[in-house]
């Protein structure tokens, strides 16, 4: 009787390239976002999955410091078969890692905006692609200002519920507060950027175009699409994804639900349909896994991340 040897395991630290699936079970080994090498040589890499666990800046249930775990333990799931819906691995071509998590003093808040700031343009000035997996919304203002050290003022694409425009100082920890603070900060042009998903109101709108909950099922799929890409333009873009943009019954576990959102569907398609876009750089947000029920919302958090990553292998395809 032959022995036939096992597939390796814990790609994520054994790997011996940034490149191709890994075949696992799901339900072992070391969790790297996808299964990805953990590595901080970033030579020849096209993209580096960063996460923030930072949850100091909320306003009502905290919990996401741990969104980066519940993402990558959810993750597991794209197990190296071809991605749906990009018929593909995504790794077959696109040279990604697992660079970790960001680095902070948990007891000198004030100083880490600089710290996610700095990290994040470690990754950014070796030219290579950045996706970013908080964290509560706040840890997008210290990336907005990494990206735009390199790029210049983006287009934001905003998926959320909440427009987090409410008033600041310029001197506020706060994630409702981070889209004005970009636009005030000339970080992003509001002309060219859009909140997808809304169901609050702020005091401002500071000029973003806004699809509120409602306009997009009265819009559908291919409408939101249709003004996102008019808005946008051909211009450098970030997309930030809050997963409370999702409505409770997908995405229970986060700080701040509100009822009345998109379904994990409507969501992942209309990523899907961005990819003319020029993204630079994007992350997904306020994913808090205490509040979750069977990984609900870790699951579509890391949906989010794999549509983006699939996004941009996609492009590398097509040259």
């Amino acid at each position: 009787m032959s022995f036939k040897r096992p597939r390796p395991t814990d790609n994520a630290v054994f790997g011996n390239s940034v490149t191709g699936g890994s075949h696992e079970p799901t339900y072992g080994g070391v969790l790297s976002f996808m299964r990805r090498r953990y590595s901080r040589d970033l030579t020849g890499v096209d993209a580096a999955v960063l996460g923030i666990p930072f949850d100091a800046s909320v306003s009502n249930r905290p919990g996401a410091r741990f969104g980066p775990q519940g993402v990558r333990r959810a993750s597991a799931i794209f197990d190296g078969d071809p991605q749906y819906p990009f018929h593909a691995d995504p790794f077959e071509g696109l040279a990604v890692v697992d660079y970790g998590d960001c680095a902070f003093d948990y007891g000198r808040n004030a100083e880490i905006p600089a710290c996610i700031e700095a990290q994040a343009r470690e990754i950014l000035d070796q030219d290579v692609h950045l996706f970013s997996i908080g964290g509560d919304h706040f840890v997008t203002l210290p990336l907005l200002r990494a990206h735009v050290a390199k790029h210049g003022p983006l287009a934001l694409v905003q998926f959320d519920a909440h427009q987090d425009t409410w008033p600041d100082d310029g001197g506020r920890i706060d994630h409702g507060t981070i889209t004005g603070r970009a636009v005030r900060e000339g970080l992003i042009d509001p002309d060219k950027s859009i909140q997808i998903g809304i169901r609050t109101h702020a005091p401002d709108t500071c000029g973003l175009e806004i699809l509120y909950g409602e306009e997009v099922e009265m819009l559908g799929v291919n409408g939101v699409v249709e003004m996102i890409r008019d808005r946008v333009g051909d211009a450098k873009a970030y997309m930030t994804f809050d997963i409370d943009c999702l409505d409770p019954a997908f995405a229970p576990g986060t700080g701040t639900p509100v009822a009345g959102g998109l379904t994990s569907r409507e969501a992942l398609m209309i990523l899907r349909r961005l990819g003319p876009l020029n993204f630079v750089g994007g992350d997904v947000v306020e994913v808090a896994p205490a509040y979750d029920h069977a990984d609900i919302t870790s699951i579509a958090g890391a949906s989010v991340a794999q549509h983006y990553l699939g996004l941009l292998a996609e492009k590398k395809r097509q040259g």
